[in-house]
């Protein structure tokens, strides 16, 4: 089930599924040690002799943003219960306190007493071994603990602060399924403590006169001692739960808003999807520079493994959108991550846990193409987005302390892993982590890594690097011409797959190809880059009223249909935005704009959740989204696309005379 309303603050990440129910519970690295995630925490209402939970049939859910900002704008109404319940979310911007409002409004003319009902499944460390939960009478306040990570669960009701009513016990047995139960008479156990594999709930009584609303907070406060939530909590009661998420919801619009971005050029609802992206990507980014891929637990039923994960390349592809859009402090956090983790030879690894340890991997240390247990692309499309940073911001300090750590390392290895009979990059996975071989993709990103290494050489005063490095870029170039283009299909390959000694050209009408012109490597107006761009168009559109690219042919990913010819795969944002920004460059006027790049933006505003969440894919039927949810890569590119749709508007109208444009689209708009 896709998360719809994530919630962070970069170093504690709460989710949501559709149901409204918490999903997963990150602390203290996002992506890293998930205290929820196995089964979710339940919200109920106990009225009138019957307790509902808010992901029960019966309720109608509205799950969304307020505008401009992290803190949620979630409405619950029963019209059986006659209730409604108007919910907002937020983690404090500066301290780790998730916080929920909830104004409960009377819908049936008479007065009540209802009780509100939060349940806590936590598996502490990402197990439910030896954990605690109890009751602490010096707060009114039920806490979660095993070893150095504590859990606060406390309440303000209208007239008093502090829970009603509780419940510790015993958890995933066949007699004992969790003290959710315990809440379906309206009546707590007060078991105060409980050990082992634990969950609770807390009660907090309302009383509502008719046809009027109460409001009521509640809040879980992360820590790694018993004295750092107790202090928290003191702090959150002395100023009040409700003006922590006050001054959370002024930060992010102030975050958000410090480009002051013109987007009236925009449909409203594609503007809305782009702000909204800037925020969901904010979330999903850990505060010592890791970039998580996604955090979605319910992957772990397709693999037993997750997303919450640091792929360097899609960290440097999310962090070149962030650098466009202006937040460079966050990209020059990663980038020293990953001067950080960088292997000696001067590549980086599969993928990264947030605390920047080695994650799990599936390539291969051993393989018949000899290949490294790498995707080179994410070494090198670190070293191009970090010349995009500088280039955009120009801080020769922030580059200097990682010139030879990083980019003359990374540089290096580029330029000698090739082979020395084709001069192409040598062997390693792809794109898609699917093949070994020599990819299209692959080599336009090592590419782009040399020239990004070349010009940082260049900045350095380093000529005898410069001549070595355009030396290379000349050889790739030339092997790219005569091993990557078939002159009988006119198009570029896919891969060269090693075969007997031999690499065997891979013909498959793939999306990743437009790694070759994407990043550089060969002009957008190329014959030959047009040529195999009309083909993909032709071969991965997915011919049904959902629309969108598909990856590659015959894409087995989450396949829905093996009807191959209407439906080549499911439909990707990432591709099918792709497709986009080759437009944006080629186009001519706001007209062509209007006509072939603004229906993109406007598909991919119409299938996101209500939230404004992009999945990694859709059904190509239904249009429901697959896999996580969300992806920060499909984000990241939206914002691109966005930024680079609304740069060319500004190309297009500048005076022939001055080169002034009449559109500054943003107030630190860049020439």
């Amino acid at each position: 089930m896709p998360r719809d309303i994530p919630v962070g603050n970069g170093t504690m990440l709460v989710t949501f599924d559709g149901l409204y129910r918490i999903r997963d519970f990150y602390y203290p690295h996002i992506g890293q040690e998930n205290h929820a995630g196995h089964r979710p925490f339940h919200f109920g209402v106990w009225v009138e002799d019957t307790l509902s939970w808010v992901h029960d049939t019966g309720w109608s859910r509205s799950l969304r943003y307020e505008p401009d900002t992290l803190v949620t704008n979630v409405q619950l109404t029963n019209e059986t219960l006659a209730l409604e319940l108007i919910c907002g979310d937020a983690v404090d911007f500066h301290v780790n306190v998730y916080l929920r409002q909830i104004k409960v409004r009377d819908l049936s003319g008479r007065d009540r007493v209802i009780k509100l009902y939060f349940h806590h499944d936590f598996n502490i460390l990402g197990n439910d071994v030896g954990d605690t939960a109890y009751f602490d009478p010096a707060t009114r306040s039920l806490i979660h603990y095993k070893a150095s990570r504590y859990f606060l669960a406390n309440c303000c009701g209208p007239d008093a602060c502090g829970i009603n009513s509780f419940a510790t016990g015993l958890k995933n047995r066949p007699d004992l399924e969790g003290t959710f139960r315990d809440a379906e008479d309206g009546q707590l156990g007060r078991n105060p403590i409980a050990q082992g594999s634990v969950d609770s709930t807390i009660e907090i009584e309302v009383r509502l006169p008719s046809s009027d609303q109460k409001i009521v907070h509640y809040w879980i406060i992360a820590g790694q001692r018993y004295a750092e939530v107790l202090e928290l909590d003191r702090f959150v009661l002395d100023r009040s739960p409700g003006k922590f998420i006050d001054r959370t919801r002024s930060y992010w619009r102030g975050w958000l808003n410090k480009e002051e971005w013109d987007l009236r050029e925009l449909p409203e609802p594609v503007g809305r999807l782009f702000k909204t992206s800037l925020l969901v990507i904010r979330t999903q980014v850990d505060d010592h520079g890791p970039v998580l891929a996604a955090n979605d637990t319910d992957y772990l039923h397709f693999s037993r493994d997750t997303y919450s994960y640091c792929w360097p390349r899609d960290g440097a592809l999310v962090v070149h959108a962030l650098d466009l859009a202006g937040f460079g402090e966050l990209s020059q956090k990663f980038f020293r991550f990953c001067a950080d983790v960088v292997r000696p030879e001067g590549y980086l690894m599969h993928k990264y846990n947030p605390d920047g340890t080695v994650a799990s991997s599936w390539h291969p240390w051993v393989n018949d193409a000899g290949a490294l247990p790498i995707q080179e692309d994410e070494s090198a499309l670190v070293l191009w987005a970090l010349w995009h940073h500088y280039d955009q911001f120009r801080d020769v300090e922030f580059i200097r302390d990682l010139y030879r750590p990083l980019v003359i390392q990374i540089g290096n290895f580029l330029s000698d892993y090739r082979d020395p009979k084709t001069k192409l990059p040598l062997p390693s996975w792809d794109l898609w982590e699917e093949r070994c071989g020599v990819h299209a993709f692959t080599c336009g990103a090592v590419y782009a890594g040399i020239k990004a290494a070349m010009d940082f050489a260049k900045l350095f005063g380093q000529q005898e690097k410069v001549d070595w490095y355009r030396g290379v870029l000349d050889e790739l170039r030339a092997a790219m011409d005569e091993h990557l283009f078939d002159t009988k299909r006119n198009r570029f390959v896919r891969s060269l797959i090693p075969s007997k000694g031999n690499l065997e050209p891979d013909h498959t009408l793939d999306a990743s190809i437009k790694g070759l012109w994407h990043f550089g490597a060969y002009p957008m107006d190329d014959p030959r880059v047009l040529a195999t761009v009309t083909q993909l168009r032709q071969g991965l559109i997915v011919k049904t009223p959902v629309g969108g690219v598909a990856r590659y042919e015959k894409d087995l990913y989450f396949q829905v249909s093996k009807d191959d010819e209407r439906i080549p795969g499911n439909p990707w944002f990432i591709c099918t935005l792709w497709d986009a920004l080759h437009r944006i460059r080629l186009s001519e006027s706001r007209e062509q704009m209007a006509s072939e790049v603004m229906p993109t933006l406007e598909w991919v505003a119409r299938h996101a959740l209500p939230s404004g969440i992009l999945a990694e894919q859709l059904h190509p039927e239904t249009g429901e989204p697959l896999s996580v949810s969300p992806l920060t890569w499909s984000h990241a590119v939206f914002v691109e696309c966005v930024i680079a749709y609304l740069a060319r508007l500004a190309d297009l109208r500048r005076c022939p005379t001055c080169n002034l444009s009449t559109f500054l689209y943003s107030r630190h708009q860049r020439r």
